[in-house]
């Protein structure tokens, strides 16, 4: 089978975030078909579209996969409904989110899954974790880098500076 290089964005601000999104990358690592190799730090960020909620914890991730981008996108949705998702608001709160962001140099446009992501590029929560580990990473003939110059970081605040505190979060006990 084929292995693909997909990027991941991950965020919320309902319950205990940072620990949703650690378990998230720990389920999907845990899968035969994905393997987690990068993630950014850990990012704590004002809320974007919909300004009347509590801060956001968001990060990206790099994802190995022998998936195809739907199934990528079936994948990441399931671990969201396992998690408890739900859906009650466009950009309103919400205890995990997980988008893909890219697959390869792949565009698509189907009703289901845009690749890339359409809105990435004018988003800082989601360029600037990205750029930790992927700042030559080209969108639309640009590299998250140039993009990030452009966008809007105002109030982003690394909430954890180290890339394996997914990790970290994931091995510690519960309380």
């Amino acid at each position: 089978m084929d292995e693909h290089l997909a990027t991941l964005g991950l965020g919320g601000n309902i319950g205990d975030p940072a620990a949703s999104m650690a378990r998230a990358l720990v389920l999907l690592d845990g899968r035969a078909d994905c393997a987690v190799t990068h993630v950014s730090k850990l990012y704590r960020t004002p809320p974007w579209g919909k300004i009347d909620q509590a801060w956001f914890f968001n990060a990206c991730a790099a994802v190995r996969t022998t998936l195809s981008p739907d199934d990528l996108l079936d994948a990441c949705l399931s671990i969201e409904r396992q998690m408890k998702r739900e859906r009650l608001e466009r950009w309103g709160p919400r205890t995990i989110d997980i988008d893909v962001l890219t697959y390869d140099d792949l565009t698509q446009h189907s009703p289901t899954l845009e690749i890339p992501h359409p809105r990435m590029t004018e988003r800082g929560f989601v360029l600037k974790p990205l750029a930790d580990f992927a700042p030559d990473l080209a969108i639309a003939g640009r590299s998250v880098a140039d993009w990030l110059e452009d966008a809007d970081i105002a109030g982003i605040e690394i909430a954890d500076p180290r890339s394996d505190w997914w990790r970290q979060i994931a091995e510690k006990p519960a309380p």
